[in-house]
């Protein structure tokens, strides 16, 4: 089954509850805690509760390419060999249960394909035909500092049909408790600049936007990061992410 179809099935027809377990590959990938403890209510999967002066951020599903072991890749440049734009990633936790503050200590995992549409760890199937089952580029694990904050070198995302650009993210506590799951989008008049040029220009433009992909569709303005730079110098993204902690 090709992969557009099997999210277009899974999320139209199974729902994000029937997928998550379908999907899972690892031991080390758990769901992600949706009880929001400051309020007692309940977050659904794409929309954040606010209390205070931050709104959680919304939980996501993994997708069907996650990190097998996250704690076998505790690096900052998750870059390997993969060709691309230069991307710098710059991620901030927030706990929502202490006024928003950044959490300090927190572990988080982010991966994301590569400038041709490729997740490492998977392949040679349906869902992605190309084989890299033995390669582990841009995956990576970092704890996050006395501010809450993650960095990662690694290259623009590129895209597969049916998904916008965009990062996937676990964040657990120090105790390797699992917070959230979530996405990060990016802004799409940059995305048409770096995918027409260098190694993304053979591949093209991404063939969904933000508000037609079927993970951010009902809303991703809590997803969206801040994204600068050029394709000369690279880019920087910056994000927070919401947590209750």
């Amino acid at each position: 089954m090709e992969r557009k179809e099997f999210l277009r099935r899974g999320f139209s027809a199974l729902g994000l509850a029937a997928i998550v377990p379908m999907i899972s590959c690892s031991s080390d990938t758990v769901d992600p805690e949706t009880t929001d403890t400051t309020t007692g209510s309940t977050s659904g999967s794409t929309t954040g509760t606010t209390t205070g002066t931050c709104t959680s951020t919304p939980s996501e599903t993994e997708g069907p390419f996650p990190t097998h072991s996250p704690s076998s890749y505790v690096i900052t440049d998750i870059t390997s060999d993969r060709q691309g734009t230069k991307l710098t990633v710059k991620i901030t936790i927030q706990n929502k249960n202490n006024s928003c503050a950044g959490l300090a200590g927190a572990l988080v995992d982010i991966w994301h394909c590569d400038a041709a549409g490729n997740y490492s760890e998977y392949g040679g199937s349906g869902m992605q035909s190309t084989n890299y089952t033995s390669a582990h580029f841009l995956r990576g694990r970092q704890t996050t500092d006395a501010n809450g904050l993650v960095t990662f070198s690694s290259i623009y995302p590129g895209w597969y049909s049916g998904r916008a650009t965009h990062i996937h993210v676990h964040i657990y506590n120090a105790s390797g408790k699992s917070l959230l799951v979530t996405q990060i989008a990016f802004p799409e008049d940059i995305s048409k600049v770096v995918y027409a040029q260098g190694v993304y220009a053979s591949h093209g433009q991404a063939d969904t936007t933000n508000a037609r992909d079927n993970v951010f569709s009902d809303g991703y303005a809590l997803e969206l990061a801040t994204v600068t730079g050029s394709t000369s110098a690279g880019y920087e993204l910056t994000h927070a992410i919401v947590v209750s902690a």
